[in-house]
């Protein structure tokens, strides 16, 4: 797979704008692996080769277990997670895949059970934030270096 349009050179402007929200994101006050789960767990539903690459070794590098890191993709059926991190999750998917789940009153319920108002909204600009990158990235063609 050949990189098409490097974005960062073709539009500076457009990624400062990219990289500042990246930057927000980060200092909204939410944990920093719960972000690398959520980010990783998008990148895994949108098949971002390059992120889920980024954010797999962001996760190991804070000491994160291969256990967890693998059980991301599987995260309902694994006993790696904590509830707070369960409902981020459900939210990530639901958020990621909005124009299919319309984002159900369940998933609310849980990530509300979880989560203070600010948090869902800083949770919720984290995962839009990460789908654009990964829009991205697949988009045109970033992918992991060897």
């Amino acid at each position: 797979m050949n990189q098409r349009t490097d974005f960062y050179k073709a539009s500076p402007d457009a990624l400062k704008a990219m990289i500042a929200l990246e930057g927000a994101v980060n200092k909204l006050g939410l944990e920093p692996v719960l972000l690398d789960l959520i980010k990783l767990r998008a990148s895994q539903i949108n098949g971002c080769a390059f992120c889920v690459d980024l954010h797999s070794t962001d996760l190991r590098k804070a000491g994160e277990s291969e256990r967890r890191v693998y059980a991301v993709a599987v995260w309902r059926e694994a006993p790696f997670f904590t509830e707070r991190e369960r409902a981020a999750l459900a939210w990530t998917e639901t958020i990621t895949l909005v124009s299919e789940t319309r984002a159900p009153d369940a998933d609310y319920e849980a990530l509300r059970a979880q989560f203070s108002e600010a948090e869902q909204v800083n949770l919720t600009v984290a995962i839009a934030t990460i789908n654009s990158w990964n829009r991205l990235a697949i988009g045109f063609r970033k992918s992991p270096t060897k």
